[in-house]
């Protein structure tokens, strides 16, 4: 029996269906340090940007549930599933936040790296700070600290982050265990 029935579901709902037999494939399609900070029981990590090319690792033919930090991921997530075939793809409604602010727990990972929001602060800091520093010796890069503020503000109206994107490339920010282990997928 299948619980889900619509786009969307709540986080009680979501409990639910968890509940019941033949529970949904929960898929996180935020980066890892994200996951790593708080993602809930049986979740499987594919970050967004690896979802087209690896798709055919996925469940096709199993309810799946998608969630981000608050459903904007998600909802690209549940697109291009639709797109490629996907027939059974709910999102949870409000992402991880509002399962978290429902009361319901998360898991961690023991060694999480900083959330990249947390080093997207600490990056830019630095870069203004640098900039400012060393534009009394070297005057050219003072433009590091103009350059910043305005990588913020487009940042804030397109909704993503380069420097975000960046950072969740590096070493300490990608973790081979845990990332992206998906069961075999019923074809």
């Amino acid at each position: 029996m299948n619980i889900l029935v619509s786009d969307h579901c709540s986080p009680l709902e979501l409990v639910a269906a968890l509940a019941a037999a033949g529970p949904p494939f929960l898929l996180d399609v935020r980066e890892y340090p994200e996951f790593a900070t708080g993602h809930l029981k049986g979740a499987h990590l594919l970050p967004l940007a690896e979802i087209e090319r690896r798709a055919g690792e996925l469940p096709k033919n199993h309810p799946m549930v998608a969630m981000c930090r608050s459903g904007r991921r998600s909802a690209e997530a549940a697109s291009t599933l639709a797109r490629l075939g996907f027939a059974n793809v709910s999102q949870l409604t409000g992402g991880v936040q509002a399962w978290e602010q429902a009361g319901l727990p998360l898991e961690k990972e023991e060694h999480a790296p900083w959330a990249l929001e947390r080093q997207v602060r600490l990056v830019a800091g630095l870069l203004i700070l640098l900039g400012l520093g060393f534009s009394h010796i070297w005057p050219v890069t003072i433009v590091l600290a103009w350059l910043v503020p305005v990588g913020l503000i487009i940042a804030a109206l397109t909704d993503s982050c380069l420097m975000g994107m960046l950072l969740a490339k590096l070493p300490w920010n990608r973790d081979s265990g845990a990332e992206c282990q998906l069961p075999r997928a019923d074809r």
